[in-house]
């Protein structure tokens, strides 16, 4: 897998500095730690601000992650592309899959070690369901999923629990409903609880643009 920001010697040991300062500066704590297992998907919830990425990956730095986000090919060409891989992009190419779980999941099965950071929400709009495409990528590609997680109400920040998915959708996300019931966002009412739209068709998204907080979403059977 290529470089990131993450192995860059001196630039990852200043973000570390710089990380750990605004954590202690603001008052967050950061739990947990990165799993052994080399490989698996990390959902990132709750959504509900854009101060939300530059938290959690202050976070990641703390932890010494080094995580990667999925993007069609078409935000990675001249001359954004190389910094768009260094800052963790995975460019994917629809058009060679079905979608871009199927894509994703070839990325998984290319890669020795791989952490690939994941928001369910896909939006910070009012939306009613989670987006299942993180799921189907974890079962897919047979790697587990961990719980990242933001809780504004405790300045808590960091690593959950790690959950190995059976294939049985609504037996895995009650799990994940039982840790984030405790988890609250900056904006608490803008949180979606992990729920399965059963007619949904199951998609990812990397961290959403500005333009989808202005799309309402509502649940019309499908999870696109």
């Amino acid at each position: 897998m290529h470089k990131t920001i993450f192995d860059t010697p001196v630039i990852r040991e200043i973000c570390y500095g710089i990380s750990k300062a605004y954590t202690k500066l603001f008052g967050w704590e950061t739990v947990g730690g990165m799993p052994s297992d080399p490989k698996c998907v990390m959902i990132a919830a709750p959504h509900t601000t854009n101060w939300d990425m530059p938290i959690m990956m202050f976070h990641a730095f703390v932890l010494r992650a080094r995580v990667y986000w999925v993007g069609k090919k078409e935000l990675f060409r001249f001359p954004f592309g190389g910094i768009m891989k260094w800052l963790g992009g995975i460019p994917v190419d629809r058009s060679k899959s079905n979608n871009m779980v199927d894509a994703t999941i070839d990325e998984f099965n290319k890669a020795e070690k791989l952490v690939i950071i994941i928001p369910p929400e896909g939006t910070r709009g009012d939306t009613h369901y989670w987006k299942t495409g993180f799921y189907h990528i974890a079962n897919g590609a047979g790697v587990p999923i961990v719980c990242g997680f933001l809780d504004y109400s405790r300045k808590t920040g960091g690593i959950g629990p790690l959950i190995r998915p059976t294939g049985d959708i609504d037996a895995d996300m009650d799990k994940l409903k039982g840790f984030y019931a405790q988890i609250k966002g900056k904006y608490p009412d803008k949180f979606c609880r992990p729920e399965v739209h059963h007619k949904s068709v199951p998609e990812i998204k990397a961290f959403p643009d500005e333009k989808d907080h202005n799309k309402k979403q509502r649940p019309t059977g499908t999870d696109a």
